[in-house]
């Protein structure tokens, strides 16, 4: 017990030195941020913003890919909402005729169930699985042509920096509608 109490205090040692740690590596950025701030003050910056969830949303190439999801998996939909029926079917056979059914049928009916969900579930979770993989396909298409278009905008337009992310943000540096526009222009 004493072994445990003295590696638990420890462990608040060795946290309590991380978070210092880190506390003193933000302050150092926030210090070298802020040093840079004045020396960059001096010099013109032009800075753009990409709202990558509308581009996701929004842009052409992503809607022509949702589309081509949709009626890629639309049949291994239909089977599954078929096989989801069969079950509710097959279950509220069992329900209905459990009291007039022999122990051997009720039985047999049960592992008809319990094999047929199995499989259900099965093909379910490849459903999924296959989606998701074949939608990160797609994002990944569409991020490197929106990689693309970004680089030329940035060019054109003489843009220093161009972020993905931000706290907050001015609607004047915000190109992703130029970048939806080139987007829907490019096959």
């Amino acid at each position: 017990m004493k072994h445990a109490a003295r590696g638990h205090n420890g462990l608040l040692r060795a946290n309590c030195k991380e978070t210092t740690l880190k506390h003193i590596l933000a302050a150092l950025v926030a210090i070298g941020l802020a040093l840079g701030l004045v020396a960059v003050e001096a010099a013109e910056i032009k800075i753009g913003f990409i709202d990558i969830q509308r581009l996701q949303r929004e842009s052409a190439p992503a809607e022509r890919a949702s589309k081509q999801l949709e009626k890629e998996f639309a049949p291994r939909l239909q089977e599954l909402q078929r096989r989801e029926n069969q079950i509710k079917t097959l279950q509220a056979q069992i329900e209905k005729e459990a009291m007039t059914m022999s122990e051997s049928d009720r039985r047999a009916k049960e592992q008809e169930l319990a094999r047929t969900t199995l499989d259900f579930q099965r093909m379910q979770r490849e459903y999924r699985e296959d989606l998701n993989l074949r939608r990160n396909q797609e994002l990944a298409s569409l991020f490197e042509r929106a990689n693309k278009v970004v680089k030329q905008i940035a060019e054109a337009e003489k843009f220093d920096l161009i972020v993905q992310e931000a706290v907050y943000r001015s609607p004047g540096i915000d190109i992703t509608d130029k970048v939806l526009k080139a987007l829907a222009e490019s096959k």
